[in-house]
């Protein structure tokens, strides 16, 4: 029995032992989602590449066509995540981070040599984008596996590297696009992203079957534990929850990624002056990146159906706030309410995800529910360009966004519940 016990718990990480070797895993995951969340500073290159395909190229470009990248991105993000849940198991995950980390880096490289706009739909918005997304799922994973003790945590951390990108990379291209030129800082992207994935790639390993920290023992199942509801993913759909949950998921994501996709422009519309607007996308993704644990947090304790209401008052708030006070001090408020909700939807539907529909089918029960982040990707900013063309500022947006958040409040307190049957009576 000792030497089955030390089977268990005798794993080593980078010569250290598994206890003490596992948070390094973490600051790894940490450092690659640092660098596969750089999305989230696409507004600092909104501008530049207006005035890079109009000035330089001589090529009329709408504001539709600067945005589309981004939601190409997004959309190829979430059709490739959950894609790739099967053969991360199957290849490891050292071996899918490297794929995905070579895809993200050409991505961002190849854009650089982008003689039209429609080039950048394909190097930044497909190959980027789903280099992005075969990557995103494995930290996590891992950090779930090596912190069954403190699986929250871990993974809460792991993720916070996704959210905080931009608070780095936004300052970063910002001065790389003002010294080299908005292709340039493309090009330097795409080979940092490159080396660092990959080469933080080579230590990443899951812990032996049935691996468990020393002295650690699962916590008993609470009383009635045992018969929660739990559905595979074709059980699931079959749900009226699971549409609630989507369609509160997509406007949540719609609302915070056509914030993140105009933030700087929308900034410079209210008086805000390019360089401050830049720095301002840095302290945004400070409350996208808190957003998540705050949220998370909340969701555990007034539950999900409870937490999307609120999420959504706040959201209603801030754009409220922007079309009766368009100012800079609101802009500043309502900016970081939209882009800490963002955050707030990636700890919510998760979460809402795992308590509504078990642990049995979760890999794919969200990876199907992950497409409202991608479909939120595309159709806001796309309104956010549509309206920007039609009536010279991104601001007019946000009265759309308005009625979306009612909505989401309405199927939130009314449809978003967890079924009422275990999964032997659904038929």
């Amino acid at each position: 029995m000792e030497s089955e016990g030390a089977a268990l718990t005798d794993e080593k990480i980078m010569g250290m032992v598994a206890e003490r070797g596992r948070w390094f895993l973490v600051i790894v995951g940490m450092i690659i989602n640092l660098c596969l969340g750089t999305i989230y500073s696409w507004s600092v290159f909104v501008g530049p590449l207006t005035t890079y395909f109009t000035t330089d190229l001589g090529q009329a470009v709408t504001a539709n066509e600067i945005l589309l990248p981004f939601s190409v991105f997004l959309a190829f993000f979430a059709i490739t995540m959950p894609l790739t849940g099967k053969y991360i198991e199957k290849y490891g995950p050292r071996n899918i981070v490297i794929v995905g980390g070579i895809l993200t880096g050409l991505g961002w490289f190849l854009s650089s040599f982008a003689g039209s706009v429609q080039w950048l739909y394909i190097f930044y918005g497909v190959i980027a984008g789903a280099g992005v997304g075969i990557a995103y799922g494995v930290p996590i994973t891992i950090a779930a596996r090596w912190f069954p003790d403190r699986q929250g945590l871990a993974v809460g951390l792991t993720l916070l590297g996704f959210g905080f990108s931009a608070v780095l990379t936004a300052t970063i291209a910002g001065y790389l696009i003002s010294s080299s030129g908005v292709m340039n800082t493309f090009r330097i992207f795409g080979v940092a992203f490159l080396i660092i994935t990959v080469l933080l790639a080579l230590p990443l390993k899951f812990p032996r079957k049935n691996w468990k920290p020393a002295g650690w023992k699962p916590a008993s199942p609470a009383p009635g534990e045992a018969v929660k509801c739990e559905l595979n993913r074709e059980e699931m759909v079959r749900t009226r929850s699971f549409y609630a949950l989507w369609a509160c998921y997509f406007i949540g994501c719609l609302a915070g990624l056509t914030a993140i996709g105009i933030s700087k422009p929308a900034g410079v519309e209210v008086g805000i002056e390019a360089a401050l607007a830049t720095t301002l996308v840095g302290v945004f993704a400070v409350f996208n990146g808190l957003g998540r644990p705050v949220f998370g947090s909340l969701t555990d304790k007034l539950t999900p159906r409870n937490t999307a209401v609120l999420s959504f008052i706040l959201i209603g708030l801030a754009v409220l706030l922007l079309i009766v006070i368009p100012s800079v001090p609101v802009y500043i408020i309502s900016f970081a309410l939209l882009w800490g909700c963002l955050g707030g939807w990636l700890a919510i539907a998760p979460t809402a995800c795992g308590c509504y529909y078990g642990t049995c089918d979760y890999p794919r029960n969200y990876g199907v529910l992950f497409l409202a982040y991608g479909a939120g990707g595309i159709f806001g900013p796309q309104l956010a360009g549509f309206i920007k063309t039609s009536t010279g500022s991104y601001l007019g947006v946000f009265p759309y966004v308005l009625v979306l958040a009612l909505v989401g409040i309405a199927i939130s307190s009314t449809l978003l519940r967890p079924p009422k049957a275990p999964v032997e009576q659904i038929e």
